[in-house]
């Protein structure tokens, strides 16, 4: 019995001493933020219709939407880069909310079909969105600017929060007196564009120019360095 405390005892100080030397870390949150122009566009606007029966609500609406996508293919946009992401159908009632002892009823239907648009050519932008109002568009639901391609923005947003990880590291190894060993560990956070957004309120003169601005692309990396004996 007393044999098997002493193994016990040695296993505990060994387990004890390896978990010390791996308590030996610096561990670092590096951050890399990299600006680039956007090249492509977001649209985001529908077509809306009131009428009496809620058939002559729908077919006003799919004409709307005819209309739209017919001059959106006319302007160059790829049929790849237009989605309908919601349709419906609400009724309108009278009389909700009243006093009157009289009950609510339907008296109309609204129908609603929504698109998301991309454009590519941001220089035909604004002319763009100044034909689909012009052709039954009537709901904005305002734009965000994007990158066709982002993998190289976000490769050199990545790679500075690596560096200022490891710049980190190396101050704090400074700061304490200790030498900086070798990386144990990355993980990366998850980084993204921030986009620029362009509202309603900026949608009452489609043909007015449209300022893309930059975007910031971020990225965010946690780093486990050792410290060297």
């Amino acid at each position: 019995m007393r044999h098997v405390f002493k193994l016990v005892m040695i296993l505990c100080l060994v387990a004890g001493s390896a978990f010390a030397e791996d308590l030996r870390v610096i561990t670092t949150t590096g951050q890399g933020a990299v600006e680039a122009a956007p090249d492509m566009a977001t649209i985001r606007l529908g077509v809306t219709q009131e009428a009496k029966e809620a058939a002559a609500a729908m077919a006003a609406t799919s004409e709307g939407v005819a209309a739209v996508l017919s001059r959106l293919s006319e302007a160059g946009i790829a049929p790849r880069d237009m989605q309908t992401n919601n349709i419906s159908l609400q009724p309108v009632w009278s009389g909700r909310g009243s006093n009157s002892d009289t009950p609510a009823k339907i008296t109309g239907f609204v129908a609603s079909n929504t698109l998301t648009v991309r454009v590519r050519d941001l220089a035909a932008l604004g002319g763009i969105l100044d034909l689909v109002v012009s052709d039954g568009a009537n709901t904005f639901n305002g734009l965000s600017f994007g990158l066709q391609e982002p993998k190289p923005v976000a490769d050199a947003a990545r790679a500075e929060a690596v560096r200022d990880a490891i710049d980190r590291a190396q101050q704090l190894a400074d700061a304490a007196g200790v030498v900086l060993g070798p990386i144990q560990s990355i993980n990366e956070h998850g980084g993204m564009p921030r986009p620029q957004m362009m509202e309603m309120a900026a949608a009452r003169q489609m043909d007015a120019p449209v300022a893309a601005g930059e975007l910031t692309v971020t990225a965010s990396v946690n780093i486990v360095f050792a410290i060297a004996e």
